[in-house]
């Protein structure tokens, strides 16, 4: 007999609040992150970068335990409870305290750099697809 009818109001006004939740996300992502930033060449590279969003975004939720907040001059201090932006400004300090498996870097020396006569790859260039008024050709009718 057709679909469901409009559901309850009571039913649904905490889904309806989430969506702040969502918007601050995509906020966090864009800004922060800088998901938007890279200038990937192809679908695949697109799509592990946003794949990577998600998981920045609870690192940032985990890390805040052991962050120790480092307010800007005009930011008031968060005693407990930081939030994402909070913790990748106190990145750097989160850093030290759990340092990092990898050796510092040797020093090697000039690099012997490309080879004579060997040229670099060129990027795939793709073109843009711009959406267009479509150009309906008249048909005339034939008078009798």
């Amino acid at each position: 007999m057709g679909g469901e009818g409009i559901p309850q109001l009571h039913k649904i006004w905490h889904q309806y609040l989430r969506r702040f939740a969502v918007d601050h996300w995509y906020r966090l992502a864009k800004q922060r992150l800088h998901w938007t930033l890279p200038k990937l060449g192809t679908p695949e590279q697109c799509e592990r970068w946003s794949n990577l969003m998600p998981l920045l975004t609870w690192q940032l939720w985990l890390g805040g335990e052991i962050a120790v907040d480092n307010p800007l001059p005009w930011q008031k201090s968060i005693a407990n409870n930081l939030t994402p932006g909070r913790v990748a400004q106190s990145m750097p300090g989160v850093l030290a305290a759990i340092g990092t498996p990898a050796q510092p870097p040797l020093p090697r020396g000039k690099s012997p750099g490309w080879t004579e006569g060997q040229l670099p790859c060129r990027r795939i260039s793709y073109s843009t697809v711009k959406k267009g008024t479509a150009k309906r050709t008249k048909q005339l009718s034939k008078s009798a």
